[in-house]
Formats: structure tokens, sequence, C-alpha cells
């Protein structure tokens, strides 16, 4: 579920992608915002951001053939 969080002083995109994802995502919080880029790289207090969920891949499980 995505929610919104707002800028704190002297946020940028990146910045608020390493908090909520421990990495950067700038990506996934660009396309949830299609016109935050003009705001510039550090965004006005204040300013409404969606967070989307991030999507993680299962892991595929390794399988073992005995016999060919």
């Amino acid at each position: 579920m995505q929610r919104v969080i707002y800028s704190r002083l002297h946020d940028s995109i990146d910045a608020i992608s390493y908090r909520y994802y421990g990495s950067s995502r700038v990506e996934l919080i660009l396309s949830a915002n299609p016109r935050i880029h003009e705001h510039g790289a550090i965004l006005p207090i204040g300013t409404p951001v969606i967070i989307p969920p991030m999507i993680v891949d299962a892991p595929k499980k390794q399988t073992i053939q005995l016999w060919d």
C-alpha cells in the first residue's frame, strides 16, 4: 500500500528514497509523482510525496537433479 509523506527541511528525492527503502529507488518515487521534478533538487518543506510499495521478487528455489 502506498503512503503519502511530507518533505522535511533540505529533503531531496534521493534522501527520501534512502530513508524509506534503505537504497536508492528514485525511479519508484518519480513514477508515483510525475511532476515532482518541477520543484528542483531540494523539495520545499511540506511537499507531499507518494511513497509506493517496493515490489520484491521472491527468491527462486535452487533445485538439484540427482539423475540425468
